[in-house]
């Protein structure tokens, strides 16, 4: 089922069901039906909220991730969400690490999927081929363990992306500030029920980089994914969410 977008001042978002507030981060690249399984899912008992974050419009002066988080802290503010299971995937765990380091208090469980913060090996970190349909394929295509999974919609989505230059240089900015923001020395400090669904196969932010987390994160759980790369809950959205299931009723 589509999902609907709504907008407030300037702030676009999907916010479902009724519950406890599950508030979703997406990555890069990241669209809404990277989530669809998941607000399918849980949206009968949670209140599922996905910000869009500003990536492509954002002032390129504040196209980092301090000026992500800051987004988010202000779309937190302008909802008066409290109390929230925070879940990310690539970029928006990274996002979501940032937010919970400074805002301990307004989350109570987070969920990391494939997430940067330590190490990730990502389109992102050079200027994407602009107008070469090919490599922007492959490129959507590695981060699945089944190629299929890049469907010609999501292929087409992210090449669009990269035709514009005003949107690549953000992508690039972002991507360099995630890669300079190493959170090893901090996450830590992390002491709210953590879970870690990461793919066994997955060639961005590879198992060692889960393992890393799990080591560092001292409340963390990890569970891996076989046959699966870096977006678990659209590779195999059943697994991944009967492991986040398990996680938030227990």
């Amino acid at each position: 089922m589509p999902l609907t977008v709504k907008q407030e001042k300037d702030f676009k978002f999907v916010d479902e069901g009724q519950g406890p507030v599950l508030i979703l981060l997406h990555g890069l690249f990241g669209a809404l039906s990277n989530w669809e399984g998941v607000v399918n899912r849980f949206s009968k008992n949670f209140r599922v909220v996905i910000p869009m974050l500003p990536i492509y419009e954002m002032p390129i002066r504040e196209a980092g991730l301090e000026g992500l988080r800051k987004f988010v802290e202000d779309f937190v503010e302008l909802k008066q969400l409290d109390n929230m299971i925070m879940m990310g995937n690539s970029l928006g765990g990274h996002v979501a690490l940032v937010y919970i380091l400074k805002n301990p208090s307004k989350v109570k469980k987070l969920i990391l999927t494939g997430s940067s913060g330590l190490f990730e090996d990502s389109m992102g970190g050079s200027y994407p081929k602009r107008g070469n349909y090919e490599y922007i394929r492959e490129r959507v295509s590695y981060t699945f363990y089944n190629p299929q999974v890049a469907s010609k919609e999501l292929v087409d989505e992210v090449f669009e992306i990269t035709n514009s230059i005003p949107k690549c240089m953000r992508i690039v900015s972002i991507a360099k500030s995630a890669q300079r923001n190493n959170l090893a020395d901090e996450i830590p400090n992390i002491k709210v029920p953590t879970l870690l669904v990461w793919g066994l196969n997955d060639t961005i932010t590879p198992p060692m980089v889960a393992h890393e987390f799990n080591r560092l994160i001292p409340n963390s759980t990890l569970k891996f994914i076989d046959h699966c790369c870096h977006a678990p809950m659209m590779e195999h959205p059943e697994k991944f969410n009967v492991i986040v299931e398990d996680f938030l009723l227990n």
